[in-house]
């Protein structure tokens, strides 16, 4: 088992706490840093595992607080912004159109279309008209007229 140093162990743990996979992570830490570890190794980094509970308590809490800012800064992440996302279905679609695909150049079309009229968020506009399109109309009764109604409404009811 190869010993980690501090940068590498803080590198694991947030590798962990943004859902990577611990393979993923066994990628990574031989990319960034060249070195060999295994799938257990990686493991008894996350806290939330059972080989993971003996972990230190700095090791921990950097956990945690890399947990909460992933779950709720989705800014960070460039595929979450609309523009980036139409910015590189853009770029796709002139590629493919170079290329003479035209069927997939439509289909990525298509999906710029959707992206801009918001079908990948679940956001709902909800509009409300009257008949034919028109406004919607509104009366208001006066205090005798709700009373003449009401009582017709209940003499109705014993018949």
């Amino acid at each position: 088992m190869a010993t980690l140093n501090g940068e590498v162990k803080a590198f694991i743990v947030q590798s962990l706490a943004c859902f990577d996979t611990p393979s993923m992570v066994v990628e990574s830490v031989k990319k960034e840093y060249g070195l060999a570890i295994s799938r257990q190794q990686v493991e008894s980094h996350d806290p939330t595992k059972a080989n993971g509970k003996g972990l230190a308590e700095k090791w921990k809490e950097l956990f945690k607080v890399t947990r909460e800012r992933f779950q709720t800064e989705i800014s960070d992440i460039p595929i979450a912004n609309k523009a980036y996302r139409l910015r590189t279905l853009d770029r796709m679609a002139a590629n493919t159109e170079k290329m003479r695909n035209f069927a997939l150049t439509a289909q990525l079309i298509e999906q710029a279309a959707k992206e801009c009229g918001d079908a990948y968020t679940n956001k709902q506009k909800v509009e409300h008209t009257g008949k034919d399109g028109g406004p919607i109309e509104s009366a208001t009764l006066t205090k005798d007229e709700y009373k003449a109604a009401r009582r017709e409404m209940l003499e109705d009811d014993d018949c």
